[in-house]
């Protein structure tokens, strides 16, 4: 495979995809890295249109009582904060990774289902315009948390849960034809030679990714369903007094829940195994063990949904089932971690941008799994359960898990992208004040969990008010940092020092991500093409 310029590969594109200039290219396109741009671009905004709700929470709560906002605006700003990050954010940008990087990684000319691809995307800004257009209807938006429990959803939520019900079907179709269409490139158009156990860990995460897309989608879309039903049609699935559960319903959406944190977190193991080892100058420690720990993660993932609900009243038996299984899932992720140690470990370290925010991932998201082993002992998650050391936990995962691997995915292959190298400068003062300020967000939330802060309330008690004004400083500072990211983003593709074919000093490297050196980073040539 040869290494393309950034003008063939300009040339290559126009020649294959014939797309129209301007507008038009961007909507009709089914180029694979437009495709690419157009979700790391939507992802981004939501990105900062979900932390603008998260910074009229923190607002709120940055003194006890209630000052800014009503109590039931409160709960829609929760409710849709947590939609935006899960479905608007965190998704899309790994999908926009997945359009720009696996064709490249295997060798293939493009997306297996080109049209399919353009299709999955542009459903998506129509199904967020809906759910944001639901918080100006009369009644409000959503107003029952992110997870949508029965009965709020169904007997106490207002008339908009038509429009969250709908633009959440089609954030699930999205994820389905984008799911099928990786699986489908990955099967059928890897380059002569590409075997199995020598594909990328990022390619092999995506597609453990999208199987489990295709397995928990369809579940999360029953359950929307149903809520749909029971609120304007009359049944009761979820409604005691016509013979329903309104526990079946945490036991349907769980089912898709937790495997649904996995899909927002599989993807991120693929982006530090490639970031690692390049900036240790090593190839990757235990390659083998990475992908088996990739699918036993997978796997377990569908048995443990129920420790999201210790203390709905299970039988002894299943409590220590679901405990049991909780704790055995730390086991591969801890494979993960070690493998990650073991690469830098004597390597030629060299700490730029990305590998500043892998080393941080490493450290943040470990935190977040020992709070989660916390919270799978069930007698002491009884004390944790919805209490903010629950929200500190999750977001440990989420931003400094998901988000922050984003973050380094991003600044490692912008100048791949754009042709230019960004401001190391810039990306240094973006990860310091990120890693500082989201710490002093998220950390405190850990002891005012423990002392029995409830999550999702407004208002509280005067004793956790120095706390809380802590953390809301924490999270303006956070969301603030994000706008040098913005800045930097812009910068470099508007201009600026012209990327080498190899952007990372001592970038031989790279090519250890693969147990064999096939330069798969590189822009590589098209079988058609050669």
């Amino acid at each position: 495979m040869s290494t393309l310029t950034q003008d063939q590969i300009a040339s290559h594109d126009e020649h294959h995809h014939g797309a129209p200039k301007g507008i038009m290219r961007w909507i009709l396109t089914t180029n694979h890295k437009d495709i690419g741009t157009l979700y790391l671009w939507f992802s981004f905004i939501m990105f900062l249109t979900g932390g603008a709700m998260a910074m009229v929470i923190r607002a709120e709560l940055f003194q006890p009582g209630l000052q800014l906002v009503e109590p039931n605006f409160f709960n829609q700003m929760t409710t849709v904060h947590g939609l935006i990050m899960v479905f608007g954010a965190v998704m899309p940008a790994f999908t926009g990774l997945a359009n720009w990087l696996i064709p490249m990684m295997i060798g293939a000319p493009d997306m297996a289902l080109p049209r399919m691809n353009n299709w999955s995307f542009w459903i998506l800004p129509f199904a967020f315009t809906i759910l944001l257009s639901s918080l100006f209807m009369e009644g409000g938006g959503p107003n029952f948390g992110w997870t949508f429990y029965a009965p709020l959803s169904t007997t106490y939520s207002p008339d908009s849960t038509a429009l969250f019900v709908f633009s959440i079907h089609i954030m699930g179709i999205s994820s389905i034809m984008g799911a099928i269409n990786v699986i489908v490139t990955i099967v059928n158009l890897r380059a002569p030679g590409m075997t199995w156990m020598k594909l990328p860990l990022f390619v092999w995460t995506w597609l453990i990714t999208a199987f489990l897309l295709i397995a928990v989608m369809p579940v999360l879309a029953g359950a929307v369903t149903m809520v749909l039903t029971d609120k304007f049609f009359g049944t009761s699935f979820f409604e005691a007094a016509g013979g329903g559960d309104p526990v079946m319903f945490q036991h349907i959406f769980w089912f898709f829940g937790h495997p649904e944190v996995y899909i927002m977190i599989l993807p991120s193991f693929g982006i530090i195994s490639a970031i690692v080892p390049a900036f240790s100058r090593k190839p990757l420690f235990g390659y083998a063990s990475m992908v088996y720990a990739t699918a036993s993660i997978a796997i377990l993932s569908f048995l443990v949904w129920a420790h999201h609900m210790f203390t709905t009243g299970m039988p002894v038996f299943a409590e220590l089932f679901f405990m049991y299984c909780t704790m055995l899932i730390a086991v591969p992720t801890g494979v993960k971690v070690f493998n990650w140690v073991a690469t830098m470990w004597r390597g030629s370290l060299s700490f730029e941008t990305p590998m500043l925010f892998a080393v941080a991932f490493i450290i943040l998201f470990t935190i977040g799994g020992f709070s989660g082993l916390m919270l799978a002992i069930t007698p002491a998650d009884f004390q944790y359960h919805d209490t903010y050391f629950v929200v500190a936990h999750f977001h440990y995962v989420l931003v400094t898990g998901a988000i922050f691997s984003i973050m380094a995915a991003a600044y490692y292959w912008l100048p791949k992208w754009t042709g230019h190298m960004y401001s190391e400068r810039l990306g240094q003062w973006h990860f310091w004040c990120s890693v500082i300020s989201v710490n002093v967000l998220f950390f405190p939330m850990h002891f005012l969990g423990l002392a029995g802060m409830p999550r999702r309330i407004p208002d509280y008690s005067i004793q956790f008010a120095d706390v809380n004004q802590i953390v809301s400083i924490g999270g303006f500072a956070f969301g603030l940092s994000q706008l040098i990211f913005l800045v930097l983003v812009i910068k470099c593709i508007r201009g600026g020092e012209k990327a080498p074919a190899k952007p990372w000093e001592g970038s031989e490297g790279l090519e250890w991500t693969l147990p064999s050196p096939a330069p798969y980073h590189s822009f590589t040539t098209p079988p058609e093409v050669k």
